[in-house]
């Protein structure tokens, strides 16, 4: 998946298989888990998609006096936490160049209406990761090593160390790219998604939690990647195993316009060229042999910065992995932040290097229970929607957030929403995360 559990079902049919994973016990990656943190910890001691790197990225907070590194590095941020202005880099002979970055984050969580498997709160360890990049020349790398969690709107909890191994294992992302010329590439390896507005891991998107719309999408494919930029269009394609399958059976295309340095617009489709049925943690069923659509128009202003999306997915039916019935959500998401500025006082208080992201979500799924339609959300045809605030602040490599959510829903099945018997219709939480950036 783009995780853990795009739906009820896949949640229910995940705990039955992980038995006590939400304590984050018996996890078969635990020690690779455990190395990857000793090493993330002690690099910072020491010390994008394809479209998305030509995308406007919202502006650094005025005093962070974080300048935009250059060259630019993956992963790739939307704001507001900006990466080290200065990463550490080392002369690697003939490779030339390489950049060394990294991040250490923890968070604590409480919740209200928990599932069973779930904790009513907790803490955890959410980032512990080393990037590796070498981003010029006719051969380019990135590399990404360490643990994760992946904390998601209305859908339980996985601790890092077990969804560092149910996921994408410590090694979650790297690709090699060719780059001839600076219009044309080709990249191969496990790539970041092109689909949706949201990126994988919490640091890099503008609220802690990843939303609803989100749970529809994937978020690290294996496969090939070609690019191609020509003044202000960006176009790129990719052929690849879509939920993580490991099955290379998904097409992808995305085209985004720049119309200037305030303004773009991006269209993305997706498909499974056939039909699967691979079920894992990482890869649903019923999402692994979707299709699925983005209209994404970024506007920055100041210190403002809007996002608002559509989105539109739909199985089709398939009596052979159990849908009998169409099925399809329709999305909609406005992502905005705002950014302080540096002489900025409430009460005498200054506000600089702080940010106000705010994200807005409705999904809706169509399908009957009665008729075999597959379960997507919280039951064939359910809706829900939400609302997150993230207050953010950061000081050179240094952030703090917190972050106050809630999800409520409708049309749902009994059993399948949340509380310990899936019955309750609504979920707030409140999370506090901090960590540095190195």
């Amino acid at each position: 998946m783009k995780r853990f559990a795009h739906t009820r079902q896949c949640q229910q049919e995940r705990m039955s298989r992980q038995g006590s994973a939400f304590a984050g016990k018996g996890s078969p990656g635990s020690k690779n888990v455990v190395v990857a943190r000793l090493v993330c910890a002690a690099l910072s001691i020491g010390a994008a998609r394809a479209w998305a790197d030509d995308t406007p990225q919202p502006p650094a907070p005025d005093s962070a006096n974080l300048a935009p590194a250059t060259p630019s590095l993956m992963p790739a941020l939307s704001g507001p936490l900006v990466a080290n202005p200065k990463p550490v880099s080392y002369e690697a002979g003939p490779l030339g160049k390489v950049y060394v970055t990294g991040i250490v984050s923890g968070f604590g969580q409480w919740q209200s209406n928990v599932v069973p498997g779930d904790y009513g709160g907790q803490r955890d360890l959410s980032n512990a990761q080393v990037f590796l990049n070498k981003p010029d020349g006719l051969v380019q790398f990135f590399v990404e090593l360490g643990a994760y969690s992946l904390p998601d709107l209305g859908v339980p909890y996985l601790r890092s160390n077990t969804a560092t191994s149910a996921f994408y294992g410590p090694f979650s992302q790297g690709y090699i790219k060719l780059a001839p010329n600076d219009s044309f590439s080709i990249e191969v390896g496990k790539l970041p998604t092109l689909i949706g507005a949201e990126y994988t891991f919490s640091f890099e998107n503008m609220n802690i939690q990843r939303g609803l719309l989100w749970n529809q999408e994937n978020a690290v494919n294996r496969g090939v990647q070609v690019n191609y930029a020509k003044g202000p269009l960006t176009l790129a394609a990719s052929w690849n195993d879509g939920l993580y399958s490991n099955h290379w059976s998904w097409a992808w295309l995305s085209a985004a316009w720049t119309f200037n340095k305030a303004n773009t617009l991006a269209l993305i489709g997706s498909g499974n060229t056939t039909r699967t049925n691979i079920s894992t943690t990482a890869t649903p069923l019923f999402l692994n042999n979707e299709q699925l659509y983005n209209l994404i128009y970024t506007h920055t202003a100041g210190q403002w910065t809007f996002q608002p999306y559509l989105q539109y997915t739909h199985v089709p039916q398939t009596p052979e992995i159990g849908a009998t019935q169409d099925a399809s959500t329709y999305g909609a998401a406005l992502l905005m932040n705002y950014a302080f500025p540096s002489d900025a006082q409430i009460g005498g208080l200054k506000l600089a290097g702080v940010s106000l992201p705010v994200r807005f979500e409705y999904i809706a799924s169509t399908g009957n229970a009665a008729t075999g339609a597959p379960n997507l959300m919280y039951g064939p045809g359910s809706k829900a929607w939400s609302i997150t605030v993230t207050p953010t602040y950061q000081y050179n490599v240094f952030f703090a957030r917190a972050e106050l959510s809630y999800v409520g829903t409708s049309d749902t099945t009994p059993g399948l929403v949340f509380g310990p018997s899936g019955m309750d219709k609504n979920q707030t939480r409140a999370l506090l995360e901090f960590g540095v950036m190195f």
